[in-house]
């Protein structure tokens, strides 16, 4: 794999990470955080807005993967290492919106 396949391969596994909170909190019906709030990333959305955005991200990681496809034990660990890098950081970022909310 190249260089840049191992940035995609990155790229993919936090796409279809951030794709799951925001499809699940669309298709409960609740509002939640998401870039096109006011403001991006604190104000809440949508169920719909979420449920457009968290396909988005999913079809997004998804063409990602399909053209480029890892390979080796290395290529999964870096769609894996994508997908605890934006976990973590939305855990602690949202962790922090919803405490400063109550």
């Amino acid at each position: 794999m190249s260089w840049y396949a191992y940035v995609l391969a990155f790229l993919a596994g936090a796409l279809v990470t951030n794709a799951i909170p925001h499809w699940v909190f669309g298709l409960t019906g609740t509002p939640f955080q998401s870039p096109f709030a006011k403001p991006p990333g604190v104000g809440e959305s949508s169920p719909t807005v979420n449920v457009y955005w968290g396909f988005a991200n999913l079809v997004g990681g998804a063409v990602l993967l399909i053209y480029f496809w890892p390979t080796s034990y290395a290529g999964w660990a870096v769609v894996c290492a994508g997908s605890l890098a934006i976990g973590t950081f939305c855990s602690r970022h949202f962790g922090k919106v919803r405490a400063a909310s109550r």
